[in-house]
Order: C-alpha cells, then structure tokens, then sequence
C-alpha cells in the first residue's frame, strides 16, 4: 500500500479547558498509488480532520502515517510532497493565472524555463491556456478553481489532497468540476484524497468511498458497494435516501432467503449473509427498488404525497401502517397518481439490502 493510516487517533483540549474531544478515534486505512479515495461523511465526522493528519497540518495524537513506507508522522507539511486544494481555493487576489500556478516553483528557485514549462503543460492539463495573464477577479468560480488544482498540481505532488474544493461553485458548474477532476488525476494517475459531504461527488469521483461518523469509519468500499450493500444503519440512510422495513427471517429455500415483511413474504436473492430462523432484521429499500401499478401490486397502499420532478415521480405511499418513499422513472409510465388515490406496490427484490435489527 502507497498511503497507510494505522490506528490514526486525535484528541483536541475541549473549550472549556476540561477534558478533551476525540475528533478522530482508531481510524485504519490502506490506500494504493494512482487511487482516489473520498472520505464521505456529516459535519463533525472527522473527515477533514483525518485530511489535516495526512497533510501535516495537525500531527496525531495516537498512531501512524506512512507514505511510500515511511512513517511521516513528524514531517512538516513542506517535506511530505503533498499539495491541498482548499475549498475557498486559496489562490492569490494580485497575482495572475501564470503567478499563482507557479507561485511554488519559484519558492523552489527552479530555472525560468522550466517554470515556463511546467506551468504551461499543466495550463494545458486544466484547460486555461491563453488565460494565463489573467487576474483572479477576471475569472468565473469555476475558472479559479482550475487555477487551485493547476497550483498543486504543477508541484508533481505523490498525494493530492482536496478539501470540499467544490462547495463554493453552482450546480452545474460542481457537475462539470466533478468530471474534469475525475479526468486529470485519471490521466495523470495520482493518488488523491478527497473530502466531501456531498454524496453525488463521493460516488461520481471515488475509487473507493470511505463513510465516516463521529470519528470512525462505518463503511469502505466501492460507490457500489456502500450504496447496494451498506454495512450499517448510518450508511443506508447517509448515502442516498433508503426506506428501512422491519420484518422477520422465516428462513432459505434454495439459498433464496424468505423474510416476513409489510404482511407478506418477500424472497430475497441477493443476500449472502447467514440469519437464524424467526431472527428479526431491517430491509433496506431504496426508493427505485418500489414500483407503482395502478392494478395488482404485491401490496396496496394509498398516496400520500405526489411530486412531479421532471425526469422522475416522487412519492410516499401508506403501505399497511409503513410509509414507502417511491421513485417512478420509467417515462413509458410518467402518470402522476393524485395523493389519496390507492395504488399496487411490487419490489424489486433482487435489489433488496438486509442489516441485522
């Protein structure tokens, strides 16, 4: 492994001067060169803290960091050939494009040229050539971000660290961010950490998502496996939105596992995991894993809510006393059904997720 945290622990004074606030507890973590690992998780979960350890700014209070197999627990920021993109980008107000990307460069000594060099290939890379006179005031938000992630990069970092370096941009312009930074450090093939709170991003970039609460890590794995297979209550409801179904385990026929649930049976394919007979469990349903027909139906239940998204149909439907959140994107079947009206219910159960109570 490229980049090892073993045991990361750190502890702060609390405010009042008494006692002390874990804000990371235990956290081990492998990642390997040329990766994108995002840490995922709420405010307060650790997640930006954990980056500070791995980049320098704060030192840990238990454990140890290695890079390449040195441990670099003491290193200064400077020494652990690292570069960070902030999240309020951090760039130069009085220095142009060109100033600012090379800005570490110089602080280097390197020769005129090469800093010509470097700096243009890596203008290239981000897609700003020929705005390299340019002031920061003169760019959009999007443009001064580029500017952020070309300052590292030229800098031939082995770990790119970002720090919710998306947050202060729009919608669309995230959307697109998302994409170009996938891109360079794909092209480029750094190993990267990336912190954010925003799921989308988590599951667009990551290589591996590493879900995070209150100082420990609940969950690793890949966008698809914390999202289809999430390990803890906290994960199926933090990454996407999740309907939580209690049943019961009647038993396997066949290695399909049968569970009691919403006063009926459900046979459920896609479960690995061992549950007893009569043990009671929880069903993750994911709102796309519900489908709507207006005639039959496993269940029926009454619409109690009816949004109308543009590509999709959200609703919550009553189904025996459990209230579902379902999502209708199939656009052959786009028909709003009006709250109060009674609607059949089928589950897509070969999608379906199953946590221990």
């Amino acid at each position: 492994m490229y980049l090892v945290l073993e045991n990361i622990v750190k502890t702060f004074a609390s405010r009042g001067g008494v006692g002390e606030v874990t804000a990371v507890n235990g956290v081990s973590l492998n990642i390997e060169e040329g990766e994108l690992v995002t840490l995922l998780g709420p405010s307060g979960c650790g997640k930006t803290t954990t980056l500070r350890l791995i980049a320098g700014f704060e030192f840990p209070t238990a454990g140890r960091i290695l890079l390449d197999g040195q441990v670099i627990n003491d290193l200064p920021p400077h020494k652990r050939g690292m570069s960070m993109v902030f999240q309020s980008y951090a760039i130069f107000p009085h220095l142009s494009v060109f100033e600012n990307i090379a800005y570490g460069l110089n602080v280097q000594r390197l020769p005129k040229s090469e800093i010509q060099q470097q700096v243009a290939k890596v203008l290239e890379l981000v897609e700003l050539t020929g705005l390299e006179n340019r002031a920061p005031n003169q760019l959009s938000g999007g443009q001064q971000q580029r500017v952020a992630l070309a300052r590292a990069l030229v800098m031939e970092p082995k770990v790119l660290l970002m720090d919710e370096p998306l947050s202060n941009l729009d919608a669309k312009l995230r959307e697109q961010m998302r994409t170009e930074i996938r891109r360079i450090q794909q092209q480029l093939g750094i190993t990267s950490v990336y912190v954010t709170h925003d799921q989308i991003e988590a599951m667009t970039l990551s290589d591996r998502i590493v879900v995070m609460n209150e100082g420990v890590i609940e969950q690793i794995g890949s966008p698809t496996e914390v999202y289809r297979y999430p390990s803890t209550h906290f994960v199926a409801d933090f990454i996407g939105r999740a309907n939580f179904v209690p049943g019961t385990v009647r038993g396997r026929e066949n290695g399909v596992l049968v569970v009691d649930a919403l006063r009926q049976t459900m046979r459920l394919t896609d479960v690995e995991e061992q549950y007893s007979q009569g043990e009671d469990v929880t069903l993750i349903v994911r709102p796309e894993m519900i489908r709507i027909v207006e005639d039959g139906g496993k269940v029926r239940g009454i619409v109690r809510r009816a949004a109308y998204l543009g590509d999709a149909v959200d609703y919550d439907i009553d189904v025996n006393g459990q209230l579902l959140t379902a999502m209708q994107t199939d656009p052959t079947r786009m028909v709003i059904h009006p709250e109060g009206s009674e609607v059949g219910v089928d589950f897509h159960e070969g999608c379906i997720h199953v946590l221990p109570k």
